[in-house]
């Protein structure tokens, strides 16, 4: 049995109608799991390590009665990397420093350190950026694990000068997954916890006899992590909420429709709710396209989610040029982009809304998600149309600078005495006066 993918043109005169329902993703309220993670919420904010200890056993099946046996020490981090093979520590270690360097550059790029000037009054004016003392990082266990995010999570939140980087991964039956030890290790992480799911969340935005509190969460997690990030949002700052993963590939019809189709797989694979589209204006090509992903998708192990995926989520999209491509994928404003195209720059300038562009036929998604340097936490459900990927400006607050000298507090008082009277606000006034010499 063949796969056809749905297919849009812009010559349509249904298509807006057409690509809002593609679009269309509701992310349904479940009230389960709303009144679960509300109730381990609260259980821990109230009975901390007990509750945690609860939770633990009764989800992770554990089997300890001790709170102080959910911490990893950090010597069995170093150990679980000095245990990988050659190959793999050397991959892992290029990675991290590929991340580091980025995130270093983005620092000293993004009005990361601060600015300070001095008016025409003499009044000193600026902005501080100092970093978050505390951040926890949340990293998915049980089925898979994901060692990447631990390097793109915490990497970024040590160049910002986080002095304390508390991990949280799940460790259902108690086994510990080495990569992500070892990446703990790379990283700068300062605490590791076996503990996971909104009790995780709980941990560590309220703090229990052995979990500390932070001051930002991070991190992905499932419909019960998403939804204590939510809930906890105003204790302590998250990153985001995340929907599913999305890429958005345009082509101008000249690259190996194989490679193609596989960039496709790589979103798709992740979850039957992934998005995966084609934008191109070559119609000759989308067929080659899908010819390529039949001839390829028996083969490929999560089949069954690659299909879903793209039967009820993935599109092809016919554009009459590549300005008008760009133009489409604005209106998408996708978690990832490529383009494989001439000229590639020149059609990423044109493209306004989106988490991360990839740009020229050999640079595919997946280096993005490992060792190109780039943040893979990037923002889904067209919200890159106002946020950001993660950086080391979401581990950093800044603080403005106000210095009034003793000219300027003169002008600047008057200033606010008659702004602060128009408002009603008599002390504000007051304050403002008490300094003035007349």
């Amino acid at each position: 049995m063949s796969l056809t993918l749905r297919r849009l043109s812009t010559a349509q005169p249904d298509f807006k109608a057409s690509l809002a329902n593609v679009l269309a993703f509701e992310k349904k309220t479940d009230e389960s799991i709303n009144t679960v993670v509300a109730g381990i919420l609260e259980d821990v904010r109230v009975n901390g390590d007990r509750a945690v200890l609860e939770y633990s056993n009764r989800f992770d099946r554990l089997g300890i009665h001790d709170a102080k046996a959910l911490e990893i020490p950090l010597e069995e981090c170093q150990a679980a990397l000095a245990s990988l093979t050659p190959e793999r520590r050397s991959a892992l270690q290029m990675a991290a420093d590929r991340i580091r360097k980025y995130h270093e550059y983005q620092k000293a790029s993004c009005g990361t350190e601060g600015f300070s000037f001095t008016d025409e009054m003499g009044n000193q004016l600026g902005q501080k950026v100092t970093p978050l003392d505390s951040v926890g990082i949340y990293v998915p266990g049980g089925k898979a694990a994901y060692p990447s995010s631990v390097l793109m999570n915490a990497i970024p939140a040590q160049v910002a000068g986080v002095k304390e980087i508390v991990m949280a991964v799940p460790t259902p039956d108690g086994v510990r997954n080495g990569l992500v030890l070892a990446a703990a290790a790379i990283s700068g992480v300062t605490r590791v916890f076996t503990v996971g799911g909104a009790q995780a969340v709980a941990a560590l935005a309220y703090g229990t006899e052995t979990i500390p509190s932070v001051d930002k969460i991070v991190g992905p997690g499932n419909a019960f992590v998403a939804e204590a990030k939510r809930r906890v949002f105003g204790t302590v700052g998250i990153d985001m909420i995340a929907g599913p993963s999305e890429i958005l590939v345009i082509c101008d019809g000249s690259t190996d429709p194989d490679w193609i189709a596989m960039d496709l797989f790589s979103q798709a694979e992740h979850d039957e709710l992934a998005q995966s589209i084609l934008i191109t204006p070559d119609e000759a090509y989308m067929d080659k396209v899908e010819a390529s992903i039949n001839r390829l998708l028996p083969d490929r192990l999560r089949k069954d989610i690659i299909t879903k995926s793209l039967s009820s989520r993935g599109a092809m999209i016919l554009v009459k040029d590549m300005t008008e491509a760009c133009e489409i994928a604005n209106q998408i404003a996708p978690e990832h982009l490529e383009i494989s195209a001439e000229n590639p720059e020149k059609w990423g300038e044109l493209c306004r809304h989106v988490g991360s562009i990839f740009l020229g036929r050999y640079t595919c998604e997946s280096l993005g998600d490992y060792c190109a340097g780039a943040n893979h936490v990037l923002p889904t459900s067209r919200t890159a149309r106002f946020s950001s990927p993660l950086g080391v400006y979401d581990f950093q607050k800044r603080s403005a600078l106000i210095w009034a000298s003793a000219e300027g507090s003169q002008t600047l008082g008057e200033i606010a005495v008659e702004l602060a009277t128009g408002e009603g606000l008599e002390a504000h006034a007051g304050s403002a006066a008490f300094r003035l010499k007349k």
